[in-house]
């Protein structure tokens, strides 16, 4: 971990870049556009414009979205003085990479296409030698715990053809090395982000199991561990009606995000709910970052919100194509700042 001091420079550079996110009142501009290529017209007038000059169609306005992650991760990477900074932050992208591999690998084997068309670039591990280790099985090449994970995930695969196992393992594999990167940092602020995450992740996957009706005790298999909440508090929840979660989990921020489920409504919307209220949460525990001007938190914090802007963006740009009814739209965009 690079000392405090150094990151005075960084902090500053990122005050600047911050002028580049999106303004509200664009998003809320692209809403009351009537068409897709409205609403990419408006968005044409930001940062996003290179990026979208360079479509063939309106309809792959998810390149220009991705272009623009690749350039902010670029370029802070250039000046950030722990480069594992923005190691963390692109980490869920080599996750989505294996994944896709996998799945491509056991649909090949069936006959059907390979798909490599939808690997992504904002991984940390290069996708020609991930897809050389892959298919040329030289997992030991493979860092992160995907040398282990990803045999395991075949082996499972050959075994059940079970596609949830296999996101089980890979997914596990994740948090289990984002949660070894924030040790390494030794940065407090970001291993508390990075603990929130494992607890909103848990929570989420407790509320789907909870209409699965599966045996108790294979519970704790589908939990990550080194969360802010021991999972000897979390796994008891399927026990008790959906409802009651939010006063037993009281006793953490957290808990707060399950309240809404104690009132009457459609459980689905409930769950579109809790998932925009954790991404708005997991916001404000990295936003403190934002009051230290030598705080490491705060590359964690910038490169959040530029996840949260190309989540919005793609809400809104899937919304208007789709012809969904505008303050429906608005409900679901998430706080950047």
């Amino acid at each position: 971990m690079a000392p405090k001091e150094r990151y005075g420079y960084a902090v500053a550079r990122l005050r600047a870049l911050e002028n580049r996110l999106l303004d509200e009142s664009v998003l809320q501009r692209m809403i009351d556009c009537d068409t897709l290529e409205a609403a990419v017209k408006v968005l044409g007038e930001t940062p996003y414009s290179p990026w979208l000059m360079e479509l063939k169609s309106p309809l792959e306005f998810d390149k220009a979205i991705e272009s623009e992650l690749q350039h902010c991760y670029a370029e802070v990477g250039t000046f950030v003085p722990d480069g594992g900074l923005v190691a963390l932050l692109r980490l869920v992208y080599d996750v989505h990479n294996v994944k896709t591999l996998l799945k491509s690998q056991f649909l090949t084997a069936s006959g059907e296409k390979r798909r490599l068309d939808l690997l992504t670039a904002l991984g940390n591990i290069d996708t020609d030698k991930l897809v050389l280790a892959i298919e040329g099985e030289e997992y030991w090449e493979l860092p992160y715990g995907f040398n282990q994970a990803v045999p395991e995930a075949v082996a499972a695969w050959e075994q059940t053809h079970n596609a949830l196992a296999v996101e089980k393992i890979l997914d596990g594999v994740y948090f289990k090395a984002l949660l070894n990167a924030a040790e390494k940092l030794a940065m407090p602020q970001v291993t508390n982000w990075v603990r929130s995450r494992v607890d909103g992740e848990n929570l989420k996957t407790l509320l789907r199991l909870s209409r699965l009706h599966l045996d108790h005790a294979s519970t704790q298999s589908f939990l990550h561990s080194g969360g802010n909440l021991p999972l000897n508090r979390l796994e008891p929840l399927l026990t008790e009606p959906v409802e009651n979660w939010g006063r037993l989990l009281s006793f953490a921020d957290i808990g707060k995000l399950l309240l809404p489920f104690a009132e009457s409504g459609s459980f689905s919307a409930q769950l579109v709910q809790y998932e925009k209220d954790l991404d708005n949460f997991l916001t404000g525990v990295i936003g403190r970052s934002r009051y230290g001007a030598f705080e490491p938190g705060n590359v964690v914090r910038y490169l959040w919100m530029k996840e949260i802007e190309a989540k919005n963006l793609r809400i809104v740009l899937v919304s208007v194509a789709n012809g969904v009814e505008k303050d429906a739209i608005r409900g679901l965009l998430r706080d950047v700042r």
